[in-house]
């Protein structure tokens, strides 16, 4: 048993919601005629990044007809793409949608927000709150974190125990923007290669390659294996990278490394209350 995974590196136009739903729609297509089951694009793949005061003026509800139009163009193929939402007024959160079949299927709302280094996004958004697994097809569900998610341990931890087959991550990462000694690449590369192999879960990760005011987005997209090996790797332009996961590596992966089963959270739950 078998899943086919997809990544859509693209190059983003910063506040240009019309274009970068054009260009959603042609690797959406693209995808869908190589049998892709699961497509995923970078984090505010619809938006940008560096939005500062437009967050307003570009976010999204759920049920914007805009969002629902490009849920029609995912027919038989789920899509994860990144966009403001909005759910109240002056609400904002940093997301990923599940589309398929003209419908938002879920939505992931970004848990660790970075406030350091060139990045502001905790004076732009409103944390998420919740860690959810998203069914994928018949005995596959899939978790999303996005981006700095993945940089906080616990975070994973806790989701990780929902025991999803895949771990999705779309990031927006550019070179120097935590310091000129932090290698975005170079530690991108370690955490998601110790996460999959920790855990024994294949990850699909989703940068974008572009120049966006001040930052460089490198690219890099990759799909990993259950043990932590590069299935497909992007450079630094537009690609559709395209990898299938055996289901039958993830059970050998997590026989021989068998972290989720002994994870005990409740011990680590008490460890933690513990600490003064």
């Amino acid at each position: 048993m078998s899943l086919r995974v997809g990544v859509a590196q693209v190059a983003i136009t910063l506040g240009d919601l019309a274009a970068n739903l054009c260009k959603h729609e042609e690797y959406i297509a693209a995808a869908r005629g190589q049998g892709v089951e699961v497509l995923v694009f970078p984090e505010l793949s619809l938006t940008g990044y560096q939005l500062e005061r437009t967050v307003p003026d570009l976010a999204m509800a759920v049920s914007d007809p805009r969002l629902l139009a490009l849920a029609e163009q995912c027919q038989g193929i789920q899509v994860v793409c990144g966009f403001v939402e909005e759910v109240s007024p002056g609400e904002y959160y940093n997301a990923a949608a599940w589309l398929q079949d003209g419908a938002v299927t879920a939505v992931h709302r970004k848990l660790n927000l970075p406030t350091y280094g060139s990045l502001e996004e905790g004076k732009l958004y409103t944390p998420g709150k919740q860690l959810r697994t998203q069914a994928v097809k018949e005995n596959w569900s899939a978790l999303s974190l996005i981006c700095a998610d993945m940089w906080n341990p616990g975070l994973v931890f806790a989701g990780m125990l929902q025991k999803p087959d895949v771990l999705i991550t779309p990031i927006n990462s550019a070179e120097g923007v935590v310091s000129d000694e932090f290698s975005n690449p170079q530690n991108w590369q370690t955490n998601l290669s110790y996460m999959a192999m920790t855990y024994g879960t294949p990850v699909v990760m989703a940068n974008r390659c572009d120049t966006e005011l001040d930052a460089s987005f490198w690219g890099g997209s990759q799909i990993l294996g259950a043990r932590g090996e590069v299935l497909a790797q992007a450079s630094g332009e537009e690609v559709l990278l395209v990898a299938d996961i055996e289901r039958v590596s993830i059970s050998a992966a997590r026989f021989d490394l068998p972290t989720l089963r002994d994870a005990n959270p409740q011990l680590i739950s008490q460890l933690i209350a513990d600490i003064k």
